[in-house]
């Protein structure tokens, strides 16, 4: 199974300045994080991938729009792949608002609100982790999914700190390596 994180982010640009949060909920990608996202779509182009899985926020939903123009996959919404709920931008949207935003994603089984109120642990994130393995680890296409995801979520999953538009390949017993990181953009 094959991990991207999203593109660069409108809260990564300003928390990266002032280690401050900004007090942005659901941010979407900059002009930086469409590239480094076109980068990465194109060294997953000879990739077999045949469904994306992911997260409902802004950030994610955006970079798998980036990827499935040159990818012809199924899209799943999913949202045990969201963010460690810690700052302003893991406010996400909710469902009723999204399913009007994003009339090419199905989110129909995503509850109003999918995302926790309270910040969550390592701990929990780590559990969230393994009902996501546990989840999809008997499907018989894992080779051919890759997750759209955050930085909190891949490191609770394999324990991987990786930057935005990074490809991890993870296997069944959630060992990850890191195969692609987006030149800088």
């Amino acid at each position: 199974m094959i991990f991207v994180r999203h593109g660069q982010s409108e809260f990564n640009v300003a928390f990266g300045l002032t280690r401050q949060d900004p007090g942005i909920e659901d941010p979407g990608i900059t002009a930086t994080g469409a590239r480094q996202i076109a980068i990465t779509r194109d060294f997953l182009a000879d990739h077999p991938i045949k469904t994306l899985v992911v997260s409902p926020y802004r950030r994610t939903l955006q970079t798998a729009r980036i990827l499935r123009e040159a990818l012809a996959v199924n899209v799943e919404i999913e949202p045990l792949v969201r963010e460690h709920k810690h700052f302003s931008c893991d406010i996400g949207t909710p469902a009723s608002r999204l399913n009007h935003q994003w009339p090419d994603f199905n989110f129909q089984d995503l509850p109003e609100q999918w995302w926790p109120e309270a910040h969550e642990t390592d701990d929990l994130v780590r559990q969230r982790a393994q009902e996501f393995l546990s989840k999809y680890q008997d499907r018989a296409d894992w080779a051919q999914i890759a997750v759209v995801s955050h930085w909190g979520f891949i490191r609770g999953i394999c324990g991987l700190e990786v930057g935005n538009g990074t490809v991890v390949r993870i296997d069944r017993g959630a060992i990850g390596e890191v195969v692609h990181i987006p030149d800088p953009c």
